[in-house]
């Protein structure tokens, strides 16, 4: 009787996480968009929603707090219960770095970013990079499929590289158009905001593995 109350709680609570999972990938697919195409009303969405994300965050930590502290859960249990809060966690911060792109759109953004320059920055590939990752995150999650969960470690070197790689391209930009030196400061912080959702799609990742084969990821130089 005890397992099923368990199992019916941790029910409740990967349908709430799967909420969170929607709303957040939702915010980063409109920050592609506002960003891509310099559509502020799109921006403006994202804004909107952030509350919610925030809300939900919480609502989710209670919730796995008020589990723990009810049925003092053990091993695999209580991996997921620990998984899901730090997941919680850091798809919150990638709503965060969603918020953070539609700002940029809406307060320093003056036109939508010219092609070439946009192709020598790869931001596109970035950002597709970075959904790719939050979708296997996802997809790994729900399937139990740590194999699958282990291929963001590979996505996450790609979406450093690009990161690497912007700052002398926006430098000879800013050299061309002087008159656009702040907007383009701005747009190497949203190039970091990518980097760091790729970061926690990467922090995603090991949790996923600690629940599934007990193994901790994290530090680890060889990952």
């Amino acid at each position: 009787m005890a397992t099923l109350h368990i199992d019916t709680e941790l029910f409740k609570l990967k349908n709430s996480l799967q909420e969170m999972w929607l709303l957040v990938d939702k915010q980063l697919t409109k920050a592609q968009i506002a960003f891509m195409e310099y559509d502020k009303a799109i921006a403006r969405e994202i804004l909107s929603r952030e509350k919610m994300v925030n809300a939900l965050e919480l609502k989710i930590d209670q919730e796995c707090e008020n589990f723990i502290a009810r049925n003092n859960p053990v091993a695999i249990d209580l991996r997921l219960a620990l998984a899901y809060i730090k997941i919680n966690n850091n798809l919150e911060r990638i709503g965060d770095f969603a918020e953070g792109i539609a700002e940029f759109v809406l307060r320093n953004m003056s036109e939508k970013l010219p092609q070439e320059f946009a192709e020598k920055l790869r931001i596109e590939e970035m950002f597709n990079g970075v959904s790719e990752m939050f979708t296997l995150a996802k997809e790994s999650l729900h399937e139990e499929n740590s194999a699958k969960a282990e291929k963001i470690f590979g996505l996450d070197n790609l979406v450093d590289e690009i990161n690497h790689r912007s700052n002398p391209i926006i430098t000879e930009e800013m050299k061309k158009h002087p008159e656009k030196i702040e907007e383009y400061l701005y747009l190497n912080a949203v190039i970091r905001k990518l980097e760091r959702m790729g970061d926690r799609c990467n922090n995603i990742a090991e949790e996923i593995v600690f629940y599934l084969d007990a193994k901790i990821l994290k530090h680890n130089k060889s990952v």
